[in-house]
């Protein structure tokens, strides 16, 4: 018997010890062995009934945390105190980092009011233990997901209040939806759909189709889109387009349909075929387009992408590509063609005199008498402005003959635009230039050859106007000097290469009374270059207006030196301007910001002004002269007299002093009529008060003559060359020296 068994039955016998009288040990033992047999199976269906309950916690734990739906437990305070695996997932977030954490925090901002109301009214209204709504989520990463929440409120005894909280991500749901909507407003867009089955019977229209077609989707449901049909395509159209479809399951073009009422019109035409996952084609979906009105659109856009508007004559675009077409041609054939530039001369001074509607009206006159002028195959554009081009083709093989039937249509031109104008205020005439250059089509550019007609048309310009002139390799030599000129005055700017050089202006006499300055260019390579060499160039750029600048800026510094010297503090210093610095609307600033920077006395510089500057705008003249006389500044009227109208406007002019040109002084002793003109120059400055100088004096007769007839100063080479300032200062010191000898 085992210790527990014999100490178990020693316990029964002290309690009861009638049983020891009527028992024997054995049947004690036996009681206790049956005995200890129902408590062993107690045991077991105990352990069974215990591993029962952990199996169907663990069935619930499983579908808790793998449920394919996020569900969360929220404490009466809003806390999260349980939440599976797919909520964690859902809202991006380690599980962890979830519990004990504030729902609302994961809550929309636009869904946040609402949340706190319905999760108060879960807990305070007994009749909402249920509720079910829409919601929008913020992720752990900051992105947004739209979710359906069934919260239940639940009252435990014994235990706090809780919700439980199941949620589902109906993003997917959301943006599906949003998609039908955008497709159900596509569907009703201002294109015509519609959209078949698979063997193309008609399942539906929008009300644009109708508008279109004139077709209800009563009319058309089921039928074929072969009702559409005008009979202008014909069936290998049709063959073609679906051979397309099938192949590439997508066609787009232009095609003509009927409408209801027998209309024909054009429209542009898309089917896309459409594909079930499983790749069976399952509809087909056409969008239309009348395009009636965008045909007639285009029509009117490409006339005005290649034809001028004013005119109706091809523009720059067309006659480069007519001129490509042309260089090929002539490539083939063998026949040189003809390039003219047309520029009309003084064009400008008609249009700002009469006014732009007349000169448009020139222009018109202008385009009508060049087409009539030339073949029908050839073309005549306006480029722009007063600017045309005719193009001549197919003229002759043998390049002379070309040249030569090239001239015979410049000499017409040249006629019929030199004829009268009858304009709306009366008859007008307007000569033309014309550049002119030929082609072959051997590898020549066409940028090329209109550059080479606009350079021969300069050239005509240049040579007196109303003229033709042929470009030659000479012409283009000069422009490409010009170009290098240009290039070489910018060095010269930069590296200071420009000095000014004095020429004395004094009396009979000898006795000096000051000088004018005049700019040199000291180039490295050719040497000492004068104005006359690249002024012009100069003028045609805006570098004259930096040249300018430096000249005025040179000589105050120069008169501000001289103040300094008894011996030159009372010279002037006559400064040359030119039209565009003249014209400059700050000017006049320019000139008091340069006399307040170098101090000197304003009366010791004088502007010299060109007769034909003076009469671009004479009331602007007068303006900007006016202003600066009032501080003192001096004006004379340089290369008086070769002008036409500068007498009707001498009175009105604040004019310091006259400078008879050189033209008339070299031919004082020559031309009687000459010395006339100086005789009366002088007697008509001395009646209005105007000092004179006389320029270009060479010779003592000259000057002779200019002292008899009253004119008191003098400016040549019979007094003194420009020179150097360094060589003038000298030639004032030996003029004093000499004096005082």
């Amino acid at each position: 018997m085992s210790n527990s068994l014999r100490s178990g039955a020693e316990q029964q016998l002290s309690r009861n010890p009638r049983l020891l009288a009527v028992h024997s040990s054995e049947e004690i033992l036996h009681e206790l062995q049956v005995h200890q047999i129902e408590l062993e199976m107690q045991n077991e269906t105990l352990r069974q009934t215990q591993e029962a309950l952990e199996m169907s916690r663990d069935r619930y734990v499983d579908m808790y945390e793998f449920s394919p739906v996020g569900k969360v437990t929220i404490s009466e305070d809003g806390l999260i105190s349980e939440i599976n695996l797919k909520a964690s997932s859902l809202l991006g977030v380690d599980r962890a980092n979830l519990v004990h954490k504030r729902f609302s925090h994961f809550v929309a901002k636009s869904d946040v009011d609402r949340w706190h109301r319905l999760f108060l009214s879960i807990k305070q209204d007994s009749s909402l233990k249920e509720q079910h709504f829409e919601m929008s989520l913020v992720r752990g990463d900051g992105s947004a997901i739209d979710t359906h929440l069934h919260c239940l409120y639940r009252q435990i005894e014994n235990e706090a209040p809780l919700v439980r909280v199941t949620l589902v991500d109906i993003s997917k749901f959301k943006q599906a939806e949003t998609e039908l909507r955008i497709a159900a407003i596509a569907f009703d867009s201002q294109e015509g759909m519609m959209i078949t089955d698979a063997n193309a019977a008609i399942l539906r229209v929008n009300a644009s189709f109708t508008k279109i077609t004139g077709y209800t989707e009563e009319e058309v449901k089921g039928k074929s889109p072969s009702i559409l049909r005008s009979g202008r395509q014909t069936n290998q159209f049709y063959e073609q387009m679906w051979r397309g479809i099938h192949q590439t399951g997508y066609w787009e073009g232009e095609i003509w349909n009927k409408r209801k009422n027998g209309e024909i019109y054009p429209e542009h035409l898309t089917i896309s075929a459409v594909n079930s996952r499983k790749g069976n084609l399952t509809n087909y979906v056409a969008t239309l387009t009348d395009i009636t009105l965008s045909s007639a659109a285009a029509e009117e856009i490409k006339r005005l992408a290649f034809f001028d508007q004013l005119t109706g004559l091809p523009n720059r675009q067309l006659l480069m590509d007519r001129l490509l077409q042309a260089l090929a041609s002539s490539g083939r054939s063998g026949k040189v063609g003809g390039l003219l530039f047309i520029d009309l001369d003084n064009f400008k001074t008609i249009n700002d005199t009469l006014g732009h509607a007349i000169g448009d009206i020139l222009l018109k006159k202008v385009a009508d008498r060049l087409v009539a002028s030339v073949r029908q195959g050839d073309t005549v554009a306006r480029l722009g402005g007063d600017e045309f081009v005719v193009m001549l083709e197919n003229l002759s093989e043998p390049p002379i003959e070309a040249a030569t039937l090239t001239e015979a249509v410049t000499a017409k031109i040249l006629d019929v635009l030199n004829k009268p104008y009858l304009l709306a205020t009366g008859e007008y005439h307007s000569t033309p230039s014309i550049g002119v250059t030929m082609f072959n089509g051997k590898e020549q550019v066409m940028e090329e050859l209109l550059k080479q007609a606009d350079i021969a048309m300069y050239q005509a310009k240049k040579e007196g106007k109303n003229t033709v002139r042929f470009f030659d390799q000479l012409m283009q030599t000069s422009i490409t000097d010009r170009a290098a000129l240009n290039v070489d005055l910018r060095i010269a700017l930069e590296k200071c290469q420009f000095k000014l050089y004095y020429q004395l202006q004094a009396t009979h006499s000898g006795q000096p009374v000051g000088a004018e300055a005049l700019i040199r260019w000291e180039h490295p390579v050719r040497g000492l270059v004068t104005p006359l060499d690249f002024i012009p160039y100069a003028e045609e750029s805006s570098l004259i207006l930096v040249i300018g600048q430096w000249v005025l800026e040179t000589a105050c510094n120069q008169l501000k030196i001289w103040e300094g010297d008894p011996l030159t503090c009372d010279l002037q210093l006559a400064v040359n301007v030119s039209s565009r610095q003249f014209r400059q609307r700050n000017f006049v600033e320019q000139v008091l910001a340069v006399l307040n920077a170098t101090a000197i006395d304003p009366s010791k510089l004088k502007i010299e002004l060109t007769e034909s500057l003076v009469l671009e705008n004479v009331d602007d003249t007068i303006i900007k002269m006016n202003s600066l006389k009032e501080i003192g500044v001096r004006f004379s009227m340089d290369d008086f007299g070769t002008g036409f109208s500068s007498l009707a406007y001498l009175t009105q002019l604040p004019l310091s002093q006259i400078k008879i040109d050189q033209a008339f002084v070299r031919n004082i002793c020559v031309r009687r009529s000459d010395a006339v003109v100086i005789q009366t120059i002088i007697g008509m400055a001395k009646s209005l008060e105007i000092e004179v100088i006389a320029e270009g004096v060479e010779t003592e007769s000259q000057r002779a003559f200019l002292e008899q007839n009253d004119c008191p100063l003098c400016q040549g080479y019979l007094f003194s060359k420009p020179v150097p300032i360094e060589e003038f200062e000298a030639l004032i010191m030996n003029d004093t020296d000499r004096k005082q000898r």
